[in-house]
């Protein structure tokens, strides 16, 4: 029988997935969090799909979250140009 071994390109495209799509990162804080505990837990990967559950909708809030915070300073920047307008005008208006 003879074992499949997939090409390096494909394999190293596929690094790149799982480490843009945040797997890498997950799975690595699950580890260490397992390798942290003290009493280890009698069914560890029932322990592993616990928390990797956690991270991905931590991950989800975050990103969610920073999107927000994109959106906010964007209209931040808008208002701030709009209220300099204002000044600027109120200020040729006072010297007239």
């Amino acid at each position: 029988m003879s074992s499949f071994k997939p090409n390096e390109p494909k394999r190293e495209e596929f690094r790149r997935y799982l480490e843009r799509a945040g797997v890498l990162d997950a799975l690595t804080k699950v580890l260490v969090m397992l390798y942290e505990e003290t009493e280890k837990p009698d069914d560890a990967l029932e322990y592993i799909r616990k928390r990797i559950g956690g991270i991905t909708e931590e991950t989800v809030e975050v990103d969610e979250l920073k999107k927000k915070l994109d959106e906010s300073e964007a209209m931040n920047r808008e208002l701030r140009k709009k209220l300099a307008k204002l000044e600027i005008n109120d200020d040729n208006e006072a010297e007239e």
